[in-house]
């Protein structure tokens, strides 16, 4: 009876490896490194006098975990995860603080050759980013504050590279993602910022 146990326990581990070597199962996880590149748009400040786009915000590379759940062979959801992200903000190229973003997405994906060793995909969806840890201050004008959250869309191109049929993917990815927020003083709206990075990332997958 122990040597049946054993043995059933042992298939089941089997099993569930195969499962998880599946290049073709219901789910796939992906880690990535990814590049986010502002677009550093913002409207003038009259007083002081500062110009339209004076306030940028800093480039980063971080971590990022992505699970994506395949309806069928050809459409998937994704749901993009990281954690906090400190940037730097300069006005007219002089630093005036930091922020934190928080930016999860959540997208339908169409990938267009689903069998293929080239994978191909695209997507579209929504981005709800959490904005924290604002610590922003202006000479002449004081502290600044931005927007709690921001909310806008994504879209997405992108393409997995099968590794050799055991569920393991090289993943390449682009997405646009727009971002913006209220530049304050007090309560008195003082600009606006967009953000709206470009997201560069590569990293690995695996399906099951």
């Amino acid at each position: 009876m122990k040597r049946l146990y054993v043995l059933a326990l042992a298939g089941l581990a089997v099993s569930t490896t195969v499962e998880a070597q599946n290049p073709d199962g219901r789910f796939m996880i992906r880690v990535r490194a990814l590049s986010l590149t502002p677009a550093d748009k913002s409207d003038a400040i009259a007083s002081p006098a500062v110009p339209a786009d004076a306030i940028t915000v800093s480039d980063k590379i971080f971590p990022e975990v992505d699970l994506s759940y395949f309806l069928n062979k050809s459409w998937a959801v994704e749901l993009v995860l990281t954690y906090p992200q400190q940037h730097d903000v300069k006005l007219s190229g002089t630093k005036i603080g930091t922020f934190k973003h928080l930016p999860p997405s959540l997208l339908l994906q169409y990938h267009l050759l689903p069998s293929a060793k080239f994978r191909p995909y695209v997507g579209a969806g929504g981005n709800l980013t959490l904005i924290s840890d604002v610590a922003l201050n202006v000479p002449g004008v004081g502290a600044l504050t931005l927007d709690d959250a921001s909310v806008g869309f994504a879209l997405q191109g992108g393409a997995d590279i099968d590794l050799g049929g055991k569920g393991w993917f090289l993943n390449l990815d682009a997405k646009y993602v727009t971002i913006g927020s209220d530049v304050k003083a007090g309560s008195t709206k003082i600009s606006a910022v967009q953000v709206n990075p470009i997201l560069l990332s590569a990293g690995l997958g695996v399906r099951f």
